[in-house]
């Protein structure tokens, strides 16, 4: 039989990381479903979907893994970074304690990722931010140019910004992807270094060698 055509161009695949309550499940319920709970959502180890969207004329797959931020699960969570080719590290505007252990959540990437794993910092709960912000948009801001990355404010409930972050962080894997298959090729395509080597070299090394 010949092989099944793929139902797609590229996977990519998420990994979304962050404190218990932050809201990473409504921003995956938010962007997979366009559906939000007010219910808090326990994510139970590690849960995941799927989405499919279209980048830069190529039809994408999203396989967007959602980890449980509580302590007890992290031996399990961390063994999804080493497969994850981006990763959001998601805080909450109003729980600056969320927001402070982020630097704990990068070291954790820095432990088990791949080294050139792309990440983006997403402060949630926008829609709370008039009266219980804690955390303001310039420290995040000032916190993902420390890192070297994209930083987003969004609202699961108010879908704001929601799809804009997915496709950025999906945009991040797709143009490091294009540069590393980029360098492969060039690679391949340089011809071997050679060595010449003048007739006279030759016969200058047998002479030596026949020499007792």
């Amino acid at each position: 039989m010949p092989p099944k055509p793929s139902d797609h161009d590229v996977l990519v695949k998420l990994l979304l990381i962050g404190d218990s309550g932050v809201g990473k499940s409504c921003l995956l319920l938010r962007f997979s479903e366009d559906s939000f709970t007010s219910s808090f959502i326990t994510t139970i180890g590690i849960d995941f979907k799927i989405k499919k969207v279209m980048i830069d004329g190529k039809l994408v797959k999203l396989q967007i893994w959602d980890t449980a931020g509580q302590e007890r699960f992290r031996t399990i969570t961390s063994a999804y970074y080493r497969g994850a080719m981006g990763i959001l590290l998601v805080y909450d505007v109003t729980d600056e304690a969320s927001f402070n252990n982020i630097r704990n959540w990068m070291r954790n990437i820095e432990q088990h990722a791949s080294d050139n794993v792309n990440k983006i910092l997403v402060g949630n709960k926008l829609d709370m931010a008039d009266d219980k912000r804690a955390v303001s948009y310039s420290k995040g801001k000032a916190l993902a140019d420390e890192y070297g990355i994209q930083f987003f404010e969004t609202s699961a409930k108010d879908n704001v910004h929601v799809e804009e972050v997915f496709l950025a962080i999906a945009k991040d894997v797709m143009r490091r992807l294009a540069s590393e298959q980029d360098s492969q090729q060039q690679q391949v395509a340089q011809p071997a270094p050679m060595q010449l080597t003048s007739s006279i070299d030759r016969t200058k090394r047998r002479q030596k060698s026949s020499c007792c």
